[in-house]
Parts: C-alpha cells; structure tokens; sequence
C-alpha cells in the first residue's frame, strides 16, 4: 500500500497564521522560512492538530486580535480531505464521494512520531533503542543475549580479579631457591645417621681386633721363648697369627668413617628449611591457581565474543530501516555512533527513518527549527527524502533560497492576497 502525504494545506488564523496556502513536495524537502515569531511553527502545529486530534489542539488556537474562528483544510494523498472549523473546531474527514470518517481513520495510516518527532528525538537511549528493536521484532532475543552478556561479564570480571589478587600475592611470597623441593623428614635423617654410626662402630670392632690379634702374636712369642717344648706348636700359632694379622690390616686398611656432622646440622636446622620448603610450595600453589583463573577468564572472554557475536547475526539479519542502524549496549547507533555523537543531520535522518517504519503508511513527517543544518547538508538530507519517497515539510529561521515559502506575520511573504480556495470559492477574510 502506497504511503499517503500532504498533497496541499490551508490555514486561516490559527495561533499566529492570518492565511496560508501550502502545496508541498511530494518527496523530499519543503522548507517554511521566515524570521523568528512569524507564524513558521504554527504552521506544523495546525497539521499536527488536524491530523493528531484534539491531544494536539493548541491551549490557545485561535489568532490573537481575530473573532474569526481558526480554519484548517488538509488534502491528503489517498484521497482524503481533513477540515477543522466552526467555534469548536470539530474535525471532518472526507472522501471523494462524499463519505466521511473520523479520527479513528486518520489514526490508522498517521504515525504519531511523524507529528511530534521531538518526543523520539528527546528519548533516552535506550527508548530509542526498544523503539527500533519493536520495529525488526528481535528485542526480546537481544534482550536474552545481553543479559547473558552480562552475566558472563560479571563473571569474567571477578575472575580476572581473583587471578590478579592470586599473581599479586605469589609474587609477593618469599622464595628461596637452595632448598629440597619437599619437607625433610626427621625419621629419614636419624636413620642414616643411625646407619653411618652402625657402620663406625663396625670399624672400631676390626680395629679393636687388629689391636687383639697383635697382643696375641706376642703372648704367642713369649710362649715360644718360654717353652721350647711347645716350640712346633706355637710356631703354628705364629704362622696363624701373622696370617690373620695380614686379613686383618688388609681389612682395616682402607677403612673411612664418616662424618655425621652435617646430619646432626640438618637437624638442628629442620624446622627452618622446612619453613623454606612450605614457602616455595605455598608460591607453586598460588602461582597455579593464578594460572587456573586466568584460563577460566580466557574461556569466559571466548563466550562473550561468541554472544556478541549471536547479538551482530541477529541484528544483521534483521530488515531495518536504515542502513547503519544497531542497537549496541542497550542503545541505539548509526554506523557505530551513539545518539549523542551523532550530528544534526544524522539524528533527523535516523528518526525520520524509523518513523516511517513504525508506520509506512505515514509518508510524511514533520521537522521544527531546521536551522541546525547547513546548506548542504540540507541538500543531502533532500535528496535521501527523495530516494526514500518521503515528504518533510519543515521550519527553518531563515529567508534564503533554500525556503520554498517565507511566513511574514502570519501569511505567505509577496502574497498581497490568499489565492482562491476550493470547491468555486473566492477566498474572502472570514468567509468559509
């Protein structure tokens, strides 16, 4: 269904309009100028209550100064005439043919952001946001994913800083490099000491025997001296004395003891090396668990960029009205930009779009103060209106050029004289 616009306009004295007959661009840019208080905006409040309802109607209507009350006669583009006059300014609408509707007609194809376009742009982000997230159908996916999102971020924090806590407190531990890498046992350390003097008393045993095998060998002597009679005999005893006395300096000969001094030391000192030994585990330990946390934080990272990811096909998916257009953050955006970033020109291009979404039956709507924009991005804002096959008829304090109509006090500048209205009437102050 094609959209329907303003095809032409006429007031007569309402707020500060004497008499004025609009025709505006079908698509694209019309642009009421004049100096300030001139009648400009009383122009887009007059379309405003026409086409609004009485939710519009100024406080204070009628032109100061005129009994005449205001008068207003919309052409529409389906066809449509929407007249508000008489004393109560009572809304008729109209056919060709001659049958007549209300407001609950008007209300089915006029957007009403397209006449109050202000109460979009005053929005908070997030407003904006949900308005174009209404629009593609996807808010309550996105809303799902961003809470994810948010969990998951919450968690990653935490983790990220128990994992710096945890790095902190282990580069902060002592670390003594010169000890075991575990606890010394006192048991293991009496037992080889145990062991080593076994061993020393086993070598004073055979140099005690050494000692005993020469007493023998000189009792043996004086017996040989002393008793002939036993001289055979004891030469055998001789020869079996010298010969052990060869076993045993052959024994003895390269006996060592060993020292246990360094043992009895490592005692004395094992409380203090196991100290030590705790610490440096205690550092492992701490140094580990660091480790652990930072690898859940790289997991949890990989999870929100999956999900931002989801939250980027969705969007991208969707059909929207604009070119550029996401919602990140819970805000709206225009090529990665913020509504508060955003210039001028791209806020009313933003709005203007989603407008026409919110309803693209409604082809028009309607821009108050235009002077924010330069000439040329005027003109740029023109000709994507023309592209999108829309119609703004807009205000602007200004008198140049780029004004298709000048208010003056009320009326159309260099118009001495309303031109003739419709329906075979000559157009008379008062006279409708």
């Amino acid at each position: 269904m094609e959209s329907v616009k303003i095809s032409s306009l006429e007031l007569e004295n309402v707020k500060r309009i004497k008499a004025v007959q609009v025709v505006p661009t079908e698509n694209g840019l019309t642009i009421i100028g004049g100096n300030n208080g001139q009648g400009k905006t009383s122009v887009l409040d007059a379309i405003a209550w026409a086409l609004g309802g009485d939710r519009y109607r100024p406080s204070a209507p009628t032109r100061d100064g005129s009994v005449i009350p205001p008068r207003i006669r919309l052409e529409l583009s389906n066809g449509l005439t929407v007249e508000r006059s008489g004393k109560n300014s009572a809304l008729k609408v109209s056919d060709p043919t001659g049958q007549r509707a209300g407001q609950q007609l008007l209300n089915s194809f006029v957007e009403e952001l397209a006449l109050n376009l202000p109460k979009f742009m005053n929005a908070s982000g997030k407003e904006k946001a949900d308005t174009l997230l209404k629009i593609i159908g996807v808010g309550d996916q996105l809303a799902a994913l961003e809470q994810q999102e948010k969990l998951i971020y919450n968690q990653r924090h935490s983790i990220g800083q128990i994992a710096d806590q945890k790095r902190k407190y282990a580069k902060e531990m002592p670390f003594y490099p010169d000890v075991p890498g575990k606890p010394i046992s006192a048991v293991e350390l009496i037992q080889r000491q145990q062991a080593i003097l076994a061993q020393n008393g086993e070598n004073q045993r055979k140099r005690d025997q050494v000692e005993r095998i020469k007493f023998q060998k000189a009792s043996c002597a004086q017996v040989v001296q002393s008793l002939e009679e036993k001289l055979a005999e004891a030469r055998r005893n001789l020869e079996q004395a010298a010969a052990d006395l060869e076993i045993a300096n052959m024994d003895a000969m390269d006996l060592q003891d060993e020292s246990t001094a360094q043992i009895e030391a490592d005692l004395q000192n094992i409380e203090a090396i196991n100290i030590k030994v705790r610490a440096n585990c205690d550092r492992e330990k701490a140094e580990q668990e660091a480790e652990g946390y930072a690898a859940q934080y790289d997991g949890l990272t990989a999870d929100l960029e999956q999900i931002r990811r989801q939250k980027y096909d969705l969007l991208n998916g969707a059909q929207l009205p604009l070119e550029g257009l996401s919602v990140e953050d819970g805000e709206l955006t225009y090529h990665g930009k913020k509504w508060d970033t955003m210039s001028g020109s791209d806020q009313l291009r933003v709005s203007t779009a989603i407008v026409r979404a919110l309803n693209p039956q409604c082809g028009f709507v309607l821009l108050d103060k235009l002077e924010q924009m330069d000439l040329r991005t005027l003109q740029e804002f023109g000709t994507w209106l023309q592209a999108e096959g829309l119609q703004a008829i807009a205000t602007r304090v200004s008198t140049g050029g780029e004004c298709q109509i000048i208010i003056e006090d009320g009326q159309v500048a260099g118009v001495d004289e309303p031109p003739a209205l419709p329906q075979g009437k000559q157009w008379q102050k008062g006279v409708f």
